[in-house]
Order: C-alpha cells, then sequence, then structure tokens
C-alpha cells in the first residue's frame, strides 16, 4: 500500500493564512507592537518574504529568534514569519515548529485557528511526525472543521504507525460519509482500507474492503481478490462452490486449471453438462491447461461433457413434457438448468419460474439465485436484479447473491 505525501504538501499551500504580517504597522496597544529590536530584524525579514527569498526570511527569522527578553507579541511575530517562510521554502519541520508556536500564542486570532490546524495536519504528515498529525487531525474532526483530505491523512497516519484498526475506523467511516453523499470513493481509499484489512488479518474485513472496491473500480484483478476470498470461504459445499464458480466465469477471473475442472465437474453432477462443455472449451481456448497430464485429463472429461450433453438434449423435450405434468417444480426447474447450460436463456427462465410457481424444490435461494443468472444472460437485467435480491435463507448465497448485484448493474 503505497500512501501520498503529496496529499499533505498540496494543502500547504499559501493563502492568507500563511501570508507574514506586516512588521511595521501602527498598534494602538503596546502589547500588540513588536518592540523595536525586533522590527530592525523582522522588516528586511518580510522584505525577503515578499520577494519570495524564503531562505533569506528564514535566516532572519532565526535571528530574531535568538534575541533575548522578547515580548510575547514578538514571539508571536517570529512565529507566524517562521511559519509562512518555512512553508515558503518548502522546510515543512521549521514550518511546524513555527506555526504550531503561533497556534498557542494568545495572539493567534481565533477565525484562523481551523486552517492553521488543517496545515499542521499537513505539515506534519509531510515530516513524518505522525503523532502530531494524528494530534492536530484528531482535533479538526473533534472540532468540527476537518477537511476530507485531512480526515484521510488522519487515517494513512495511523497506518503508517502500524495501527491497522484505526485506520480502517476512520477510513471507512470517511467512505460511509461519502457514499451518503452520493460521492464516489477514490480507489486509494479503498486500497488503504483493504491492506488494513491485510494486515489486521480479518478474512470478513478484507472481503468487505473488496466488496467496496468492486462496488467502485470493478477491475478484473479486484474481482479475482474477492471471488478468491469467497471460493476459499465455500470449500466443502459443491453446490455454493458451484455458483461462486459460475460468477468467477462470468467476471472472466477464473484461471487455474483445477477450479476449471472442479467447475465442470460440479455443473455435470448439478445436471447442466452444457455448461461443463462451455467452461472446459474456455479453458481449453485460454490455453490454460498447460502440463501434459492435466490437458489430457481435461480433455477426456470436456469428451464426456460433449456426449453427457448430447444425449441430453436428444431426450430434453420428452423431459421437459414430463416435467410440465408433475405435481412439483423440481423437474421444471431441472429442465431450466439444463437450457442455462445450452445457452438457450428464454427457455430456461421459463422453465426455471414454472419450477419456482409450482414449488418443492430443494432450495428456493438457490433457484432464486439460478433464474437471476438465466434472466441477466437473456438481457433483462432489472428483473435479475429483483430475483438476486429475494435470494435469502442461506448467508453465502446471499452473498453471491449481492456480488451478481453488482456484477449485473455494471454489465
Amino acid at each position: 500500500m503505497k500512501l501520498r505525501a503529496s496529499i499533505a504538501v498540496a494543502l500547504l499551500a499559501g493563502g492568507s493564512l500563511l501570508a507574514a504580517g506586516t512588521v511595521v504597522a501602527a498598534e494602538k496597544s503596546d502589547k500588540n507592537k513588536v518592540s523595536e529590536k525586533v522590527a530592525k530584524i523582522m522588516k528586511p525579514a518580510q522584505d525577503s518574504y515578499n520577494a519570495k527569498k524564503y531562505n533569506d526570511a528564514l535566516t532572519k527569522v532565526h535571528e530574531a529568534e535568538s534575541i533575548p527578553d522578547k515580548t510575547p507579541f514578538d514571539q508571536f511575530t517570529i512565529a507566524e514569519f517562521g511559519c509562512a517562510a518555512g512553508v515558503g521554502a518548502q522546510n515543512y519541520a521549521e514550518a511546524a515548529k513555527y506555526c504550531e508556536a503561533k497556534l498557542n500564542s494568545s495572539f493567534m486570532p481565533e477565525a484562523e485557528v481551523p486552517s492553521l490546524v488543517r496545515n499542521l495536519i499537513s505539515l506534519n504528515y509531510a515530516t513524518k511526525n505522525y503523532d502530531k498529525a494524528i494530534e492536530f487531525a484528531q482535533r479538526a474532526v473533534k472540532a468540527g472543521y476537518a477537511s476530507e483530505d485531512n480526515k484521510n491523512l488522519l487515517a494513512q497516519a495511523y497506518y503508517l504507525k502500524n495501527d491497522w484498526k484505526d485506520t480502517f475506523r476512520i477510513e471507512d467511516q470517511l467512505v460511509d460519509q461519502e457514499i451518503k453523499a452520493g460521492q464516489t470513493p477514490k480507489e486509494q481509499q479503498l486500497s488503504l482500507l483493504l491492506s488494513a484489512c491485510v494486515k489486521m488479518e480479518d478474512n470478513g474485513c478484507q472481503q468487505h474492503a473488496l466488496e467496496r472496491m468492486v462496488s467502485y473500480y470493478p477491475k478484473p484483478e479486484h474481482w479475482e481478490a474477492l471471488l478468491f476470498s469467497v471460493r476459499q470461504a465455500v470449500t466443502g459445499n459443491d453446490a455454493v462452490t458451484l455458483q461462486t464458480y459460475r460468477l468467477m466465469n462470468d467476471v472472466d477471473v477464473l484461471k487455474n486449471p483445477q477450479d476449471y475442472n472442479e467447475m465442470a465437474n460440479l455443473a455435470i453432477e448439478a445436471g447442466s453438462p452444457g455448461e461443463a462443455q462451455k467452461v472446459l472449451q474456455k479453458g481449453f481456448d485460454k490455453n490454460v491447461f498447460t502440463d501434459p497430464n492435466i490437458k489430457a485429463r481435461n480433455q477426456r472429461l470436456l469428451e464426456t461433457a460433449r456426449k453427457n450433453a448430447a444425449n441430453d438434449q436428444a431426450t430434453l423435450a420428452k423431459t421437459e413434457r414430463e416435467a410440465d405434468a408433475a405435481q412439483t417444480g423440481a423437474k421444471n426447474f431441472g429442465v431450466g438448468v439444463a437450457y442455462l447450460g445450452y445457452g438457450q436463456y428464454d427457455k430456461a427462465v421459463d422453465a426455471m419460474q414454472k419450477g419456482i410457481t409450482k414449488g418443492g424444490l430443494r432450495n428456493d435461494a438457490e433457484a432464486h439465485l439460478m433464474l437471476g443468472i438465466a434472466q441477466l444472460k437473456a438481457g433483462r437485467k432489472d428483473d435479475a436484479v429483483k430475483s438476486f435480491k429475494s435470494v435469502k435463507g442461506d448467508p453465502q448465497l446471499e452473498k453471491l447473491a449481492n456480488l451478481w448485484v453488482l456484477h449485473a448493474r455494471q454489465a
């Protein structure tokens, strides 16, 4: 996870807050007047600052700082110039020191506090003083004037201190706020969330972060990472494993030869030899099977799938009539699954809907998931989303259905 210091540096552009004051202005109150010995040095500092000779201005600030018996207003003026000149010279360590001294002065204008605190977040982050960056960011958040960039720097500072829990807490809250406001979270924010979850070795947290990643940045590598995580969690459950493979195949992140082989075997067992044939052929077309022994094994499986598909298609019309005459919908649904495997999506939808309406199915959640897949393949996206959202009762299938909704909306 690469964190950008450029955010912090960009926030340090000069504004009224970082502009050095005028040391020769007359003051009504003696306590708000620069002493003559300090003014003598600070006037050249001001001239250098105005000429954008920031290092020269900073040198004069150091000279003024060494003067003994300075008044509190002298110290405030020196801090103000040091803050501005340090930023101008890109000497952020010096700038942070003087800006904090300015902030802590009794002469600090209250109206300028929010801007100065925000700049102190950036200055300390840029100099890798993460404890101070966190201190000022927390102050800004508590007071209600922290910007989104300030909050992002807070999360990044926690990350760089190896505080993964607080990194996730802060960034996830910020992402939630952005989503509720109709904004799109930045990919870097979601990467930070994911990296914190990985560091915590929290699988649930990783899936949460990856789901958000594919929601807004549906790149193949993000889908692959998410579905690999889901696949690892469903080992031993053949029905859910096959459903996971179906989504992996549809978003084109099925890559492992073993996964192609297992999906094909599970599809044959589930009564979808056409699906098995297609996925194996896809594997051969992509040159997935490079090992000679593995290639030969899958070639034999492909021939088995072709033979089963040919036999199945020869009797499918008869099976459909028998299904229509049956009291329950299990056979109708099985016909729908077969049609789906052969790419006859409208027929698949009709048969599955008959099966669901008649009832008596082994798993209603899986049935609605399969109906959604068939509807999506048939180009009926809105219907598919409704079907996916109706998947209830099985947490693993519900999770897959939610991912199908994301995929459907991106299709």
